[in-house]
């Protein structure tokens, strides 16, 4: 996988929107880079969960399907952004797969497994191959940890282990769900909220400052956390 300079990297002319250093022919593109990595993260989540706790292997085998579907639109210069995020995506679905549908009832381990990818991003990164996929992989992973660490800092952690053990009986599930809402609920809870939404704001406003397309898929996946991270947890106050 060699990233195309052409197809990361903006051309001439700069348009201003929203402020930010957009080029003209370069643009709309940007956008459909950060609403796809805004997708990828934010959507697949609610079709891989009953998939990955249903059937496992399943959902470890499609990961073949999206390396191969993310290969074949790289292959081809007109859709070859497409096949780098998506091939980015694979790492996030693969280590999803691996944790949700064995070892979810170990928070400790969830960051690590999600993590799995993390050397050969890096080293893709390095190498200048795929750069729009593998910061799209480094996004979302930004976003897991901020995530788990607000999870570590407000003590739900216990409350995780205890809904994995019920297998999300909904009977069973509704009362955990409200205990671990009290615990946020509270003046630390909602304080650290506050402040880890507003580093990753930042962190998107930063990336969104840049140029480059990689930024911008790097961008929406971080900004996207924040969008499943609420959804969870008004499925939580209504469960």
């Amino acid at each position: 996988m060699t990233s195309s300079s052409s197809s990361d990297c903006p051309s001439a002319t700069t348009a201003n929107i929203l402020s930010l250093p957009l080029q003209q022919s370069q643009g709309s593109k940007a956008w459909r880079v950060f609403f796809t990595a805004s997708f990828l993260v934010s959507v697949p989540v609610f079709f891989q969960a009953p998939i990955v706790r249903l059937f496992p292997k399943v959902s470890l085998l499609l990961t073949l399907f999206w390396v191969g579907l993310g290969w074949y639109l790289w292959e081809r210069p007109q859709s070859r952004w497409w096949g780098d995020i998506i091939l980015g995506f694979s790492w996030s679905w693969l280590a999803g797969s691996i944790y949700w549908g064995w070892l979810r009832s170990e928070p400790l381990i969830h960051l690590p497994i999600e993590s799995i990818g993390l050397p050969f991003a890096l080293w893709c990164i390095w190498r200048g191959w795929g750069k729009i996929g593998n910061f799209f992989y480094l996004g979302s992973l930004l976003g897991t940890a901020i995530t788990d660490l607000y999870f570590y800092i407000v003590e739900v952690i216990p409350y995780w282990r205890e809904l994995m053990t019920v297998d999300l009986d909904p009977a069973l599930a509704s009362p955990i769900f409200k205990a671990a809402l009290t615990q946020v609920q509270t003046v630390w809870g909602i304080s650290w909220a506050i402040v880890l939404v507003n580093i990753l704001l930042a962190v998107s406003w930063w990336s969104l400052k840049k140029m480059e397309l990689h930024w911008w898929a790097f961008a929406g996946a971080v900004l996207s956390t924040i969008l499943v991270d609420s959804l969870f947890w008004i499925a939580a106050y209504f469960a």
